[in-house]
Protein backbone atom coordinates (compact mmCIF):
# COMPACT_ATOMS: atom_id res chain seq x y z
CA UNK A 1 0.00 0.00 0.00
CA UNK A 2 1.30 3.63 -0.84
CA UNK A 3 1.74 5.86 2.03
CA UNK A 4 2.09 8.73 -0.47
CA UNK A 5 0.90 11.58 0.77
CA UNK A 6 -1.32 14.04 -1.55
CA UNK A 7 -1.64 18.01 -1.35
CA UNK A 8 -4.92 19.99 -1.27
CA UNK A 9 -4.52 20.59 -4.84
CA UNK A 10 -4.16 16.85 -5.87
CA UNK A 11 -6.72 15.43 -4.04
CA UNK A 12 -9.46 18.33 -5.04
CA UNK A 13 -8.77 17.56 -8.76
CA UNK A 14 -8.87 13.49 -7.96
CA UNK A 15 -12.27 13.69 -6.00
CA UNK A 16 -13.79 16.90 -7.93
CA UNK A 17 -14.28 19.04 -5.16
CA UNK A 18 -13.08 22.46 -4.57
CA UNK A 19 -10.80 23.16 -1.13
CA UNK A 20 -13.29 24.23 1.02
CA UNK A 21 -15.35 20.72 0.44
CA UNK A 22 -12.22 18.77 0.94
CA UNK A 23 -11.23 20.43 4.39
CA UNK A 24 -14.48 20.08 5.94
CA UNK A 25 -14.17 16.25 4.86
CA UNK A 26 -10.77 15.93 7.24
CA UNK A 27 -12.15 18.64 9.63
CA UNK A 28 -15.41 16.07 9.96
CA UNK A 29 -12.73 12.69 9.71
CA UNK A 30 -14.25 11.72 6.26
CA UNK A 31 -11.18 11.58 4.89
CA UNK A 32 -7.76 11.09 7.07
CA UNK A 33 -5.58 13.93 6.98
CA UNK A 34 -1.95 14.91 7.94
CA UNK A 35 -0.84 18.59 8.89
CA UNK A 36 2.15 19.88 7.52
CA UNK A 37 2.78 23.23 8.83
CA UNK A 38 0.57 25.54 7.49
CA UNK A 39 -0.13 22.67 4.86
CA UNK A 40 -2.52 20.02 4.90
CA UNK A 41 -1.68 16.54 3.32
CA UNK A 42 -3.63 13.50 2.17
CA UNK A 43 -2.58 9.62 2.34
CA UNK A 44 -3.46 8.69 -0.87
CA UNK A 45 -4.27 5.10 0.13
CA UNK A 46 -7.12 7.23 1.98
CA UNK A 47 -8.25 9.45 -1.28
CA UNK A 48 -8.31 6.38 -3.35
CA UNK A 49 -11.09 4.41 -0.90
CA UNK A 50 -12.79 7.11 -0.70
CA UNK A 51 -13.43 7.68 -4.22
CA UNK A 52 -14.18 4.21 -4.55
CA UNK A 53 -17.11 4.49 -2.12
CA UNK A 54 -18.38 7.60 -3.56
CA UNK A 55 -18.44 5.64 -6.92
CA UNK A 56 -20.43 2.94 -5.42
CA UNK A 57 -22.63 5.52 -3.84
CA UNK A 58 -23.02 6.87 -7.49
Amino acid sequence: MSDKLLTLDEVCKILDKSPTTIKRYARENLLSSVEEGDDIRFPEAEVMRYLDFAKRLG
